[in-house]
């Protein structure tokens, strides 16, 4: 081993009380001192030596690297001798190996000290008792990377249970979930709850929901949001657990869905994403996606299934994984971006986009149209429902011909939409005309704003106050915003859209 005398660290002056070194070795222990790297300079400090620490596999832990005896680092390392010493030119070198918490003889480590003065009874004590406390600290930090990765293995698990529910896989979704949550899906239907809070506090929310649920629930960081947790929960006590922690966390809000069939899992996740929206108006900071009126609810039952069924009708040619899988996506490819579907989905944002469009080619569809989309929304959503349409026996092989203009022409469903936009009349920024506008131009502000003859800005600035009195968000798309685009249909106010055969 090369090197000189004066080439190794600043010699610590001896201690003046014998037991001194042992009570700073110790005080390494305490929550503020646990860094190995630290101790090893400490040593090097202490016995005027240079100190390497490296782990099995020869990569530098702490310290400072050195040139070692290959043979005898092997057998330190190995395990078939706990330590070692030798005199190599004018250093003397000791070599002990930090023990594995396994089961095998290998070391976890080699603690190498080179220093050109013998190793006396002092020296060589203070070192003894520094691998006993490096053992302690690399002990500690493999228990803390084991823990890290459990977690880690287990929240990759929990998002891929929760991404075979949003494709309708719900045996593979059980059989997963078995092993380590026996009984969570054994039920065939869930609400599914989305909470939003910061996004540097999500781990400790998660955390919390995870402890609150006792496990009757799925917990998933979403992987879209980041200021979102996902949670599914077949037990009618979560909703109330979820409501207890977001009282207790101010700029926290829960979202929640109406029971679904498990099945629905996508159906019911954009269902408390635009309960979220709500929520954020609410003094309480929760909401439920069934407690108000949907537009669907005001048209004909069976008309309406039967008008789905024929805009989605191109569709039935495919084999039946192929349907459910391009049905799942375009719900939630309707609902978000491509982007934030496709890290829901657990696929490419090219693959989300290739599906929408050849479901958009299926059904003669141009997506790029906002009337479109939320008529094809519509259509998806009111399957995901009820199932496929069923005729009554007896019935003709076809659903009866229903137009889209005798769904949004009943008196129910015009008086609501009337109720929903006459809130804008009442405030003095003329709302109304200028959400007619941003919807008839496809929610492109600048668009608008040329129609309207107003900034840009503006538009925005107008549509925003517009998600305020409506208590629907807008400018995010989904549910919501395809709502009051239908409010728009119903009422006249935009023309009804090509959607295929089926307009």
């Amino acid at each position: 081993m090369a090197g000189r005398p004066d080439e190794g660290p600043a010699f610590q002056q001896p201690y003046a009380d014998d037991s001194a070194w042992a009570q700073e070795l110790l005080d390494r222990l305490r929550p503020a001192g646990r860094d190995p790297g630290r101790l090893v300079d400490w040593l090097a400090r202490t016995v005027g030596a240079s100190v390497c620490l490296q782990d099995s596999r020869g990569d530098l832990l702490a310290g400072e690297r050195l040139p070692l005896d290959p043979a005898v680092l092997a057998d330190v390392a190995a395990g078939r001798v706990s330590a070692a010493a030798l005199a190599d030119g004018a250093r003397q070198v000791r070599l002990v190996g930090i023990r594995h918490q396994g089961p095998g003889p290998e070391a976890a480590a080699v603690l190498a000290v080179a220093r050109p003065e013998p190793f006396d009874r002092h020296t060589a004590e203070i070192l003894n008792h520094t691998a006993v406390v490096l053992e302690l600290l690399l002990r500690e930090r493999e228990l803390a990377e084991s823990g890290r990765r459990l977690r880690r293995a287990t929240a990759d698990l929990r998002l891929a249970i929760l991404q075979l529910l949003m494709v309708e896989d719900t045996v593979s979704a059980r059989r997963v979930a078995a092993g380590l949550w026996p009984g969570l899906l054994e039920e065939d239907t869930a609400r599914v709850y989305v909470l939003e809070g910061a996004a540097a506090e999500r781990d400790r929310l998660a955390e919390e929901c995870v402890d609150a649920t006792e496990g009757q629930a799925l917990v998933v960081r979403c992987p879209a949001v980041d200021e979102h947790v996902i949670v599914v929960g077949p037990s009618a006590e979560v909703g109330q657990r979820l409501q207890d922690i977001v009282s207790g966390r101010p700029g926290t809000y829960l979202g929640g869905s109406p029971r679904q069939r498990l099945a629905l899992t996508s159906t019911a996740y954009g269902q408390a994403v635009t309960a979220l929206a709500v929520a954020r108006f609410r003094p309480d900071r929760s909401a439920v996606y069934a407690a108000r009126t949907r537009p669907a609810q005001l048209m004909d039952p069976a008309g309406l299934r039967a008008w789905a069924a024929a805009v989605l009708r191109p569709l039935d040619t495919l084999p039946h994984h192929v349907r459910a899988e391009l049905l799942a996506t375009a719900r939630l490819g309707l609902e978000f971006t491509a982007v934030n579907a496709a890290k829901v989905l657990g696929v490419s944002r090219n693959t989300v986009r290739a599906r929408m469009d050849r479901v958009a080619a299926l059904l003669g569809a141009d997506f790029s149209r906002l009337a479109v989309r939320a008529v094809a929304h519509a259509a998806l959503n009111t399957e995901a429902l009820h199932g496929p349409y069923g005729p009554s026996p007896g019935a003709a092989e076809r659903p009866p011909r229903i137009r889209l203009t005798e769904l949004l022409g009943t008196s129910a469903l015009r008086s609501w939409a009337e109720g929903l936009l006459g809130r804008l009349d009442e405030d003095g920024r003329d709302l109304r005309r200028t959400l007619r506008a941003w919807t008839g131009a496809d929610a492109h502000a600048e668009r608008a704003a040329e129609a309207l003859g107003v900034h840009a800005q503006t538009v925005r600035e107008r549509v925003r106050a517009a998600e305020a009195v409506l208590e629907r968000r807008l400018t995010a798309g989904g549910t919501d915003l395809y709502e009051v685009v239908l409010a728009h249909l119903a009422t006249g106010e935009l023309a009804l859209p090509d959607l295929g055969a089926a307009s």
